[in-house]
């Protein structure tokens, strides 16, 4: 345990039309510092997650973590990037920064601001998070990607419109106790599964419900090795973290396997010294549905074709042996890229210091974050653990 979470913030996630990336910033990191409760001359370094891609015009950022005080002025700040992991790509080089002992308190924050984005530019710049030589001409963008993805899947193993319609009701009636989530509402199995005016198909099987929403926001952490963090009011520490990358081009692999994510979850339970068993609930990558139903495969909730089984014998809902997405997932607290990876940290450490109000799991005791970047391309795997 080099690291641990000792303070967060967290902007409502939604259409922030009246805001910028710098306000976002500022309004959560300000946040994180308060709650923490240090100043902002006792941070050591920052670090900012923004994946940019042409959502914003100004795309050197790093530094506008220094408009939320004059006291962060003269310290190390820098931006990381790595497609929709890029929240999470932050957190774990805050943990190497801390590990490496060339800080004791690291802020991180992400951040990303869509929807002033004309809708057809958002599908482009999300389409740049594959691999453009094989997928640039997708249609329908990054949902086409996993649209793709999905009919494949159902050819192979049959068509699980059910389990995808059972994942999106799920999320979405997680996300009405979240107080941050961009849509809280309850819409039901049937509407998920049928396909209306409300609800029409995007991307092969793939409807409108089983996609993330286009979102800004922002949330930010505060680090602290682990000496350090006793001192404070309340850490949650990191039993372990790992990274893996796959190859870009899905061309290369089995995509319907998520080799990544399989890897990463492997090595961060090893390194924990635990099993999937032991994990009190999952923040898990929903970017679609089918990402959520293929990542219980690969972390080994079930076997390779078998992901429906969990949605139908309610082991991810909130009572069920694991919940997955407490907070509503990406499906409906929504998905500014930059910020969702370190949202999922701050979610977590909530959870697992009883801080999260009507959307807390009961008696978490550890908890465990899956986000990737790109079709399980850049995958983080986190697993952290309250110790005061």
């Amino acid at each position: 345990m080099t690291a641990c979470i000792v303070g967060w913030g967290h902007t409502p996630f939604g259409k922030h039309q009246d805001k910028t990336v710098e306000s976002l910033i500022v309004e959560a990191a300000t946040a994180a510092i308060a709650d923490a409760g240090i100043e902002p001359k006792d941070v050591d370094e920052i670090i900012l997650g923004h994946f940019n891609a042409g959502f914003s015009a100004q795309d050197f950022t790093a530094s506008l973590v220094l408009q939320a005080s004059d006291d962060f002025r003269f310290k190390p700040a820098l931006r990381v990037e790595n497609a929709c992991a890029t929240g999470s790509a932050a957190v774990h080089q805050g943990i190497k920064t801390l590990a490496a002992g060339q800080a004791r308190i690291v802020l991180v924050v992400g951040v990303e601001q869509m929807t002033t984005t004309p809708p057809a530019d958002i599908g482009n710049n999300l389409l740049k998070a594959s691999y453009l030589p094989e997928d640039g001409d997708t249609p329908a963008g990054f949902a086409g990607v996993f649209g793709m993805i999905a009919d494949k899947y159902f050819q192979r193993y049959g068509d699980q419109s059910d389990a995808l319609a059972g994942i999106a009701a799920k999320n979405h009636r997680n996300g009405v106790s979240n107080p941050y989530a961009q849509l809280r509402k309850d819409l039901g199995f049937e509407f998920c599964r049928a396909e209306s005016d409300k609800n029409p198909f995007v991307a092969g099987p793939l409807k409108r419900t089983d996609c993330s929403l286009v979102s800004d926001g922002a949330a930010a952490i505060v680090l602290a090795d682990t000496a350090t963090a006793l001192s404070f009011d309340k850490a949650v520490a990191f039993r372990s973290q790992a990274h893996v990358s796959d190859f870009l081009p899905m061309s290369k692999r089995d995509i319907l396997d998520f080799d990544g994510c399989s890897v990463a979850w492997s090595r961060a339970l090893e390194a924990a010294r635990l099993t999937l068993d032991d994990l009190s609930f999952v923040e898990t990558h929903d970017c679609f549905t089918i990402a959520e139903l293929i990542e219980y495969e690969a972390m080994g909730l079930a076997p390779k074709g078998e992901g429906a089984r969990v949605v139908a014998d309610g082991t991810t809902q909130m009572d069920g042996k694991l919940p997955v997405n407490p907070s509503g997932g990406l499906k409906a607290k929504g998905h500014p890229i930059g910020a969702t990876g370190v949202s999922m940290h701050a979610l977590t450490a909530m959870q697992l210091t009883g801080r999260a109000g009507d959307m807390q799991v009961s008696n978490p005791k550890l908890g465990g974050i899956f986000n990737m970047g790109g079709a399980a391309v850049a995958n983080y795997v986190s697993i952290l653990e309250p110790i005061k």
